[in-house]
């Protein structure tokens, strides 16, 4: 038994291992607890890790430090993958209010610890170790303990102590505080479901039948109507007044009294009826024509070779006499124009006859298993990328440490544009559902492992001589800017909650706090707002702690 003994006393690879997954596997457990109707979730693999670290189970400090580090990594980058094809989008569509919300917390955050510093008299020095631990920041403590030891050439033990005191309740307090809004907002998880659907059907695409009556359209082509309506219009079908139906060419003339089969954003409905005449209903069985020869299929794109490939290029109306109406990627749906390019996993919609959209799919692959196959080399060729692009040093007048934005910042920022810009360059970047939540999940497990058993040994011993007082501290410098922030949101812009809760879990660079939101939220929306405030705000929690650190040599 000395062996297995060993195993447990003895610093070892399989120590470490076994540790981790211990760690893991107990807080996955325990993470199904509900406590007064609330979890923590995932979190809990934190507070496990704590409390095997506090009675001295403990793993080397560099295994630690790379096990944080690539879990986060592997966290950060498997978000910005899936929400890059949607992300420039979600700029377009409030992006900017909510970076600006998300700074307006950072900033309160670091008045808050300012305020804290003058009434009670606490080091300034500390007190940025309890705010990055408050806030979740690893980057920002690390930049901190880095400025101190440029200025002061040596290392102070009280920024990581402060950290690691408030860290803990700074989770539970990002978790805690949209549960506080949701109270005083009496806000129903039901109704925000129901009103984020309908958000997403006001941006969706429309499919509707308009009869035409506009003397000015008889008797000229599809295409030339097309330029008039604009590019994000697709005519897919034309129902003559003899009930024939025919597939809608380029060169397709269209008459009065025809029936028009329209995919268009619904956001612009409206300006193609007032166009064209007036709307009618079709029987989906109408659109079949009276032979049933025409009918509407989704053909997966899974060649390689089409990932980029513009749709016209294609010729597929031309030469198969089969419209493509739309696309759905990652789970938006997109208007079939002519100079979209497909990516590798897209759901293309067709209309044609049977025998025709059978050659269409040969065409574009249409093979599950082909998607099933993992494509790695754009996770492991971006996460390189990503290391290159946050280690960059931003370098700031009167800062004496460049600004980086670190080994988070940089993948999450490099996975967003391989996401949404990888196709263009013939590079494959789908990864199935499945396996991006594997990847995410993987993460995000060995990042709190590693932060909980790193943080458990000096933990008791430091509440207890006093930093009782920072858990306090920290509390007040996490609710405080979140509640305040968060009520304004919601109150004045109306902000739907799971919108809310990615904006609060990014405004913190917090992955524990966006995994409890997704697990809540029926729909990406808090990973599209999380994505969409991290980076500047990664940037601003660094910048801040450093110029804070400056600002104690006074």
């Amino acid at each position: 038994m000395e062996w297995f003994i060993d195993l447990f006393v003895n610093s070892s690879v399989a120590h470490s291992i076994m540790l981790l997954a211990i760690t893991i596997a107990l807080g996955i457990h325990l993470g199904k607890l509900k406590i007064a109707n609330i979890s923590f979730g995932i979190a809990w693999i934190l507070f496990v890790g704590i409390a095997i670290s506090h009675f001295g189970l403990r793993v080397e400090e560099e295994i630690l430090h790379f096990t944080k580090e690539l879990g986060l990594i592997l966290f950060v980058y498997s978000i910005g993958l899936q929400v890059g094809p949607g992300f420039f989008s979600s700029l377009k569509k409030g992006g900017f209010r909510l970076n600006m919300l998300a700074s307006l917390i950072v900033f309160l955050g670091v008045i808050t610890t300012y305020i804290i510093h003058l009434v009670t008299g606490t080091d300034l020095a500390t007190m940025v170790g309890v705010l990055s631990g408050a806030v979740t920041n690893t980057p920002g403590l690390g930049a901190a303990q880095q400025t101190y030891n440029d200025i002061y050439g040596s290392h102070n033990p009280s920024i990581a102590s402060g950290y690691a005191v408030a860290y803990p309740l700074g989770v539970i307090g990002i978790i805690i505080s949209p549960m506080i809004i949701k109270f005083f907002c009496k806000i129903k998880l039901e109704k925000e479901a129901v009103k984020e659907q309908e958000q997403i059907n006001e941006n969706s695409t429309k499919r509707i039948s308009v009869i035409v009556k506009n003397q000015g359209v008889d008797g000229h082509n599809v295409e030339e109507i097309i330029k008039i309506l604009g590019k994000n219009v697709i005519i897919s079908r034309i129902k003559r007044q003899d009930n024939s139906v025919e597939v809608a060419t380029n060169s397709s003339i269209i008459q009065i009294n025809d029936t028009l089969r329209i995919i268009t954003e619904a956001s612009n409905v409206d300006k193609v009826v007032m166009f064209l005449g007036k709307v009618c209903n079709v029987d989906e069985q109408e659109w079949e024509g009276e032979k049933k020869n025409l009918v509407s299929r989704r053909i997966v794109v899974t060649k390689p070779n089409l990932n980029g490939e513009k749709i016209g290029n294609l010729k597929i109306r031309s030469l198969y006499g089969v419209n493509i109406t739309r696309i759905n990627r990652s789970g938006i749906e997109l208007i079939a124009t002519y100079d979209l390019k497909l990516q590798m996993g897209d759901r293309v919609t067709v209309v044609g006859s049977e025998e025709a959209i059978a050659k269409v799919a040969d065409l574009l692959g249409n093979s599950m298993n082909r998607l099933n196959h993992p494509n790695l080399i754009p996770i492991f060729l971006g996460v390189f990328l990503g290391i290159i692009v946050g280690s960059i040093p931003f370098a700031f007048p009167g800062l004496p440490q460049p600004v980086k934005l670190g080994l988070a910042g940089g993948p999450l920022i490099v996975a967003i544009l391989m996401g949404r810009y990888g196709p263009y360059y013939k590079m494959v970047t789908f990864t199935t559902t499945s396996a991006n939540m594997m990847i995410r999940e993987i993460g995000i497990s060995l990042f709190l492992a590693a932060v909980g058993l790193g943080a458990g040994e000096n933990f008791i011993k430091t509440i207890v001589e006093g930093g009782y007082i920072w858990v306090v501290y920290g509390l007040i410098i996490t609710i405080l800017p979140l509640i305040l922030v968060g009520l304004f949101a919601r109150l004045k812009f109306k902000m739907d909650y799971y919108t809310l809760l990615g904006l609060l879990s990014g405004s913190m660079t917090d992955p524990p706090a966006l995994a409890f939101a997704n697990n809540v939220s029926p729909n990406d929306s808090p990973s599209v707002a999380y994505a969409t405030v991290y980076p500047l705000t990664m940037f601003l929690r660094v910048l801040t702690a450093q110029i804070l650190i400056i600002m104690s040599l006074g």
